[in-house]
């Protein structure tokens, strides 16, 4: 008897033990759905949203993509941007040919780039610096004064009220989107006279600080915290965030992020970017790199 009652008692023990190692498995799998999958649908820390987006384009864009680049991570931090400084005409064709997610332009699309499936998607507003060597005297043009001198009509600063100097000319390489905004908003396009032709804004900086008597044009975030050349006013009105916000700075252009087709369209990833530049987050690295958002 004492034999069966101990059976028994056993018995009863391996039946609690189970029931209580059921319920630790059971306990310990939705803890780990939980890790693992806990704020899969949350897009607002990163979600499950990851991988990588190509850009390639402006070179005057290259602050401010970088900028979005470490920006992005704080919101998405398995999302990655792998831009390329080509300029933008090389940045829209890759674009078009799906080399590229997006094409970075600082000059708006052609009808004929539209025609082909871009998407004009303006992300800020840019203005175009007019820079001079910093020992330069004049300190103002008019935009006629301006034209003149990119078409040679106007060749000495003595033309324009400084000393007898001879006017270095200096601009962008063709397919440069700055050069391109530059002559189109002043009606000159094809009749430049330049003397040199750089590729790159850094270039374009560094050249007129080196020339005497050098002028060139720069997208206006290049000579944020810069003195090593001198910025004019145009028409009497500063380049500043301000007077580009207001239109009465006049030297301005897009900053164009195109995709083929609407953004709607795109990965989940391309769609992720747009909404953080459009993000509180995103509207301050606008700011902070000098720009003006386009809402």
């Amino acid at each position: 008897m004492c034999l069966k009652k101990d059976k028994g008692r056993d018995l009863r023990i391996m039946k609690s033990m189970k029931k209580v190692f059921g319920a630790l498995l059971t306990l310990v799998l939705c803890l780990g759905l939980v890790g693992c999958g806990g704020g899969s649908g949350d897009s607002s820390n990163g979600g499950d949203i990851s991988g990588k987006i190509t850009l390639n384009g402006s070179t005057s864009m290259e602050e401010f993509v970088n900028a979005l680049s470490e920006g992005i991570k704080e919101q998405y931090p398995n999302l990655t941007l792998e831009p390329q400084f080509t300029g933008s005409s090389a940045g829209i064709e890759a674009a078009i040919d799906g080399t590229s997610d997006i094409g970075n332009s600082s000059r708006s699309l052609t009808d004929d780039e539209k025609n082909q499936g871009l998407v004009e998607n303006i992300v800020a507003i840019d203005g175009i610096a007019i820079v001079t060597h910093a020992d330069n005297e004049i300190s103002n043009l008019t935009t006629d004064q301006l034209k003149q001198i990119y078409t040679g009509q106007i060749t000495n600063w003595s033309q324009v009220g400084g000393p007898d100097q001879q006017i270095v000319v200096i601009g962008r390489e063709a397919g440069s989107g700055t050069r391109g905004a530059f002559e189109e908003i002043l009606g000159i396009e094809d009749q430049c006279n330049y003397a040199q032709e750089l590729n790159e804004t850094g270039a374009v900086m560094g050249r007129v600080a080196e020339t005497e008597g050098a002028i060139g044009y720069v997208s206006f975030e290049a000579i944020q915290d810069n003195d090593t050349v001198k910025a004019l006013t145009l028409d009497d009105v500063e380049i500043s965030t301000d007077t580009i916000k207001d239109g009465s700075y006049t030297l301005q252009r897009p900053f164009v992020m195109a995709t083929k087709g609407e953004v709607s369209e795109q990965s989940e990833q391309v769609q992720a970017l747009f909404e953080f530049i459009n993000s509180e987050a995103g509207q301050k690295i606008v700011e902070s790199c000098g720009l003006v958002s386009p809402n």
